[in-house]
């Protein structure tokens, strides 16, 4: 992968990592209740369950780019398509609310950890976005298998920094992003719509 396109994919994955979604409510919720070190138990398991999920979509991409390299235009231009879907619904979505679950629940970290692991893999939407994502950046004439490590890698550590953060940051947060969810909705919104039209253009 070359560093341009690291760097743009870094840039487009720390925005999508600070889109609101089911690991990123579940992480605040956590940090509200249980504190931002027992929060990284379910921080973890998000990140694992992406790069599972980021896996199993290179897996289809690579079948089909070994069916057709020219085929990965096709799946740009599908994917960004998606994207500006995905921006559309975002920007129309009602504002978000975390709701705090009661105090009594289980607080082993094998526990949390499980619950994060499921919110990442048990999201059917996370399976058809990164396979509308991850194509924009890959190079069919570099080998595949790196660049799922780079990027899978990179985005579980942004994913990771990010989630830890809001963790940390649960209890300014949680009234502020309900508060203002509905504008915080429209500007991911927007990014997604950007992303969708620019990225399938990017050589």
């Amino acid at each position: 992968m070359a560093l341009h396109t690291w760097l743009i994919y870094l840039l487009a994955a720390t925005g999508l990592s600070l889109t609101p979604g089911p690991n990123s409510l579940l992480v605040l919720t956590h940090g509200a209740l249980h504190g931002h070190r027992k929060t990284l138990f379910t921080v973890a398991g998000g990140a694992i369950g992406f790069v599972a999920l980021i896996a199993l979509s290179m897996l289809g991409i690579g079948a089909v780019l070994k069916a057709s390299a020219s085929a990965l235009t096709m799946l740009k231009l599908l994917g960004g398509a998606y994207l500006v879907w995905l921006g559309i619904e975002l920007w129309r979505a009602p504002a978000i609310h975390v709701r705090a679950a009661a105090a009594k629940t289980d607080t082993r970290g094998a526990a949390l950890f499980r619950q994060g692991l499921l919110a990442a893999v048990t999201n059917p939407k996370a399976l058809l976005f990164y396979g509308a994502f991850l194509p924009q950046f890959i190079d069919p004439g570099r080998d595949l298998l790196i660049q799922f490590v780079i990027m899978a890698t990179t985005f579980a550590v942004v994913e990771f920094i990010v989630e830890y953060l809001l963790a940390r940051l649960a209890h300014r947060i949680r009234p502020a992003l309900e508060r203002v969810g509905r504008s915080f909705n429209r500007v991911c919104g927007g990014m997604f719509v950007a992303m969708g039209v620019a990225l399938p253009m990017t050589k």
